[in-house]
C-alpha cells in the first residue's frame, strides 16, 4: 500500500486543487469560455474552494478516523468547511447581486465581475465528489 497520501496529507488538497483547475479548464473548453484568467480566478465550476476545504477535512477524518465530538482537529475542519462553503454560496451571492445592480446603474462603464458565486446544488455536489476523491487518495 503507498501511504505518499496518508503521510502527507497536505499533498490531498493540492492534488484537489491542481484537479479540479483542469477540470475547469475542461468546463470553459466545452462553453468557449476558456482563458487563463477565467481559469484562475475562483468562479465558474467546479467550486475550488468546496474542493480545497471538504478534502482535507476528509482527509483528517480518515488518517485519524475521527468523529466530531470527539475529535477538536476534526470538529475545526468541520466548522472551517461550512464557512467556506457559506462563503462560495450566499456571501458571493450578494456580491454578485452588488456588481449586477452597480452595473445596470452605471451602464457596465466599470464592468463589476457577476460571475462570482455558486449555486447550492453545485457546491453540494462538488463537495461530495472531493469527499469520496480524498477519500480514495487516502486509501492508495
Amino acid at each position: 500500500m503507498n501511504w505518499l497520501f496518508y503521510n502527507n496529507i497536505l499533498l490531498v488538497p493540492v492534488f484537489t486543487w491542481i484537479f479540479s483547475v483542469i477540470l475547469k479548464w475542461i468546463y470553459l473548453k466545452s462553453i468557449n469560455k476558456f482563458s487563463i484568467s477565467n481559469s484562475l480566478w475562483s468562479w465558474w465550476m467546479p467550486s475550488v474552494h468546496s474542493a480545497l476545504v471538504t478534502s482535507i477535512t476528509t482527509a483528517i477524518w480518515v488518517k485519524y478516523w475521527v468523529f466530531w465530538p470527539n475529535s477538536d482537529l476534526f470538529a475545526a475542519s468541520v466548522v472551517f468547511s461550512m464557512i467556506i462553503i457559506y462563503d462560495a454560496i450566499n456571501v458571493r451571492f450578494e456580491a454578485w447581486l452588488h456588481a449586477k445592480t452597480l452595473n445596470e446603474l452605471t451602464g457596465k462603464q466599470y464592468n463589476f465581475n457577476e460571475s462570482i458565486w455558486h449555486l447550492p446544488k453545485e457546491a453540494f455536489v462538488w463537495s461530495l465528489i472531493w469527499i469520496f476523491s480524498a477519500y480514495i487518495l487516502m486509501m492508495i
